[in-house]
């Protein structure tokens, strides 16, 4: 009796954060395709173009690139999980099989509001429509995963534990059930309504990137469309 082909697995795009570059990327790239996924890794101006400029990008490659007949699946760290968000909305010819994103301030970021007060500059045109938590809605069809993190150490601690601090005079109660983030994003933050499944991991905001067990639930994810516990 012959032997079933194995499924084919779906391209896989990964779509690097805020003052990122492809090469962020390639560590959980390396995991994916060491499981047999074909990847690309999306390069795209974070502080210099906007979230819609860098959403029809993505499609103008794949039209250039990709047969719509084919699908693929998306993995976005941090603004790039807010780019999938909008890419999903604007541009539903393709078809798009599972997404997960990592570190992504679904609900707006708190870190990027202080910035965005203090100096405008440092996170660009990607604030609005975006960081600011005015993203686009998912389209309710589509299977996302969201992986946040819990392991407090960052570029955005400071902004983050003054944060904290106002929680704290407010509501006690309120402080200890927000607080918990990543360095850059609270998990809070990266609740989303329409996500099929949500789970903490104990990294920071950039080395989840680069950790095994994120990628192994990037992976089962992908393939099972829910986290494993």
């Amino acid at each position: 009796m012959a032997q079933k082909a194995p499924k084919r697995k779906n391209l896989v795009i990964l779509i690097h954060g805020l003052h990122q570059t492809t090469w962020m990327m390639r560590p959980l790239a390396k995991r994916l395709q060491a499981q047999g996924f074909a990847t690309h890794q999306y390069s795209y101006r974070s502080m210099r173009d906007g979230i819609k400029t860098n959403s029809q990008r993505l499609h103008e490659w794949l039209s250039a690139n990709h047969n719509p007949d084919q699908p693929i699946d998306l993995v976005g760290h941090s603004l790039g999980g807010l780019i999938i968000r909008d890419f999903l909305a604007n541009y539903p010819k393709w078809q798009i099989g599972r997404c997960v994103t990592l570190g992504t301030p679904h609900v707006g970021s708190v870190c990027a509001d202080y910035v965005w007060r203090l100096s405008p500059l440092i996170v660009g045109r990607s604030y609005a429509d975006a960081l600011d938590g005015t993203a686009t809605s998912c389209p309710e069809h589509i299977h996302i995963g969201v992986i946040a993190g819990d392991k407090p150490r960052g570029l955005g601690q400071p902004f983050l534990q003054y944060h904290n601090r106002k929680l704290n005079k407010e509501s006690e109660s309120a402080a200890t059930e927000n607080c918990a983030h990543d360095g850059t994003v609270y998990v809070s933050e990266t609740r989303l309504d329409c996500a099929n499944d949500h789970i903490v991991l104990p990294v920071t905001h950039t080395g989840m990137l680069v950790d095994k067990e994120v990628a192994r639930q990037v992976i089962y994810f992908l393939e099972n469309g829910e986290f494993e516990r």
